[in-house]
């Protein structure tokens, strides 16, 4: 027998926009296991998912919240395989790699669909909806992501949806890294499904996705799903019926923390008060890095309080991001490198539970690390001098 694994203690913070920093009381509500069956389990589900509904809209009746295992990109593709009638064909709205992932879905189910592309560094051009809405009337479906996680841009979704509210279209939002961070009232803007994850704004952890749907568009999709597990009017049907039962394992341990979670929204003052705090993170990283000489890459207009993204500096000379990783993680944070397809960048999340003195300390070693790059490029020069002499 071989000797013990030894799993050494991840004291990092996580600067990432999820999974992300998680409170001592999240982590702890993880030790306890469930049985999925038990009414007290059960119990937990109803009331998260209560809750979800009171987070969507003023009027919790008019969204109900399902449940679903996997990731985000899980919820995504449950309700495009769902929701969109063989018959139906999609507009997907893309200015980055997860409006782009939406069309990836599309193509894989064999969706009928239109991509209509934006650069990276701008937001949706809600004129171009509006025209391609006019001139297609084939298209069922609209899908957008209201904040880019590729750059942190937060799209103009109030006046999208009103747009496709006006044309008689479904509105799908992929509200990932907004849901529980940014206030919204789904009814309000017109959303027929929303799709977000346990492990982003709302703080919890990996394990599950969360989609928020109007009851009558749940209704409507019934008998489309192509997909078995992704069958998102099934999973909310048994969890109607069953009280709370998922159709397969649910990750209990997650739904736990996330139960904890929510609870720590109530007390941090709801979604209003964690806003104000992703918005202060958001501005103190954001000044702090360009006081360093960073380059912010999304116009102030633009920029969400989710992820700030910053350029690579040019006038640097040896900085890398691998090297820029590695110091920050020895000195204990944990960042993002970037995911533009044109220009070098890396990303800083602003989420989670951190706040000004963690980020104050972030700053910190993002300038030591800084002064190691110079001090290292001058050495170069130094010994081709003292070769010379």
């Amino acid at each position: 027998m071989g000797a013990p694994v030894t799993v050494m203690e991840n004291a990092c913070t996580l600067l990432t926009p999820g999974p992300l920093t998680t409170s001592e009381g999240v982590r702890q509500a993880m030790q306890k296991d469930w049985c999925t069956w038990d009414e007290d389990y059960l119990a937990l589900v109803r009331d998260i998912r209560s809750r979800l509904s009171g987070l969507a809209s003023a009027d919790p009746r008019s969204y109900t919240a399902v449940l679903l295992q996997g990731s985000g990109t899980y919820g995504v593709e449950s309700v495009l395989g769902t929701a969109i009638p063989p018959a139906g064909k999609l507009l997907v709205l893309a200015n980055g790699a997860y409006g782009q992932r939406i069309g990836m879905i599309a193509r894989t189910l064999g969706i009928r669909h239109t991509l209509l592309e934006f650069p990276e560094t701008s937001p949706i051009d809600l004129v171009a909806v509006d025209e391609i809405l006019s001139s297609d009337p084939s298209l069922t479906h609209v899908a957008a992501v209201h904040v880019e996680t590729t750059t942190g841009l937060l799209n103009p979704v109030a006046e999208l949806g009103r747009i496709v509210r006006e044309s008689g279209r479904s509105f799908i939002l992929d509200a990932m890294s907004s849901f529980g961070g940014i206030p919204m009232d789904l009814r309000e803007i017109g959303v027929d499904f929303a799709v977000t994850s346990a492990n982003k704004c709302l703080q919890g952890v990996p394990g599950f996705c969360i989609v928020l749907a109007r009851p009558a568009a749940l209704e409507a999709s019934e008998g489309q799903a192509c997909s078995l597990s992704l069958d998102l009017h099934d999973q909310w049907r048994t969890m109607e019926t069953q009280g709370g039962k998922w159709r397969f394992t649910s990750p209990t341990h997650a739904v736990s923390a996330f139960h904890k979670a929510l609870l720590e929204l109530d007390e941090e003052g709801g979604i209003p008060a964690r806003h104000r705090r992703f918005c202060e993170n958001q501005v103190l990283v954001a000044e702090g890095m360009t006081a360093l000489g960073f380059r912010l890459l999304i116009s102030p207009q633009w920029q969400s309080p989710i992820i700030t993204t910053f350029l690579v500096p040019d006038d640097l000379p040896g900085f890398d991001f691998a090297t820029f990783y590695r110091w920050m993680k020895q000195s204990g944070f944990l960042i993002y490198p970037g995911k533009l397809t044109q220009v070098d960048s890396f990303r800083i999340g602003n989420i989670g539970q951190v706040d000004s003195a963690v980020l104050k300390r972030f700053l910190e070693a993002a300038e030591k690390c800084l002064f190691r790059f110079r001090e290292q490029s001058t050495k170069p020069l130094g010994r081709e001098r003292r070769e010379k002499e």
